[in-house]
């Protein structure tokens, strides 16, 4: 988890919203990946999808089975939904996403038994930590649009 807050805090530096997400096969490793929806102008740049993608290539394999993604927010509907197509054996998350969290938040897609596949869950990892960057990052983003409209 504290290589996915690095790449949460790349993101914040980036002007991108602080989320971090790496994927480790078989004890290694495999691929970081942080926000980037800002730099790429995509809505589909998220964190935990640019990771499985970069696992993906790695193993050059679709199928993430032996592998598990450690991300410093809850996971969105899309997120979850690219995690359930790779397969992905685990997820540890960092702090809840109560506006957009699909792991225990606001749905629980993650063990919904009518899916082909259900992937076990750890949250609350290093979540004050998590939690932090990401209230920082909106304060200073409100204090920012405050100074803006304070000038205007």
């Amino acid at each position: 988890m504290d290589i996915a807050l690095q790449e949460a805090r790349q993101a914040a530096a980036a002007g991108e919203i602080p989320v971090g997400a790496v994927v480790v096969a078989n004890g290694e490793l495999i691929a970081r990946a942080h926000n980037r929806r800002e730099e790429q102008q995509s809505p589909l740049a998220h964190a935990e999808v640019l990771a499985l993608d970069l696992a993906a290539q790695h193993l050059k394999s679709w199928r993430l089975e032996n592998c598990v993604l450690y991300v410093t927010l809850e996971p969105c509907i899309m997120c979850v939904g690219a995690m359930l197509q790779a397969r992905v054996d685990r997820l540890i998350f960092g702090c809840r996403d109560p506006k957009a969290g699909a792991v225990e938040s606001l749905y629980y897609l993650c063990d919904d038994q009518r899916l082909n596949h259900q992937v076990p869950v750890t949250g609350g990892v290093l979540e004050k930590e998590c939690s932090a960057l990401l209230s920082g990052f909106f304060s200073e983003l409100r204090r920012k649009k405050q100074n803006l409209e304070i000038t205007n």
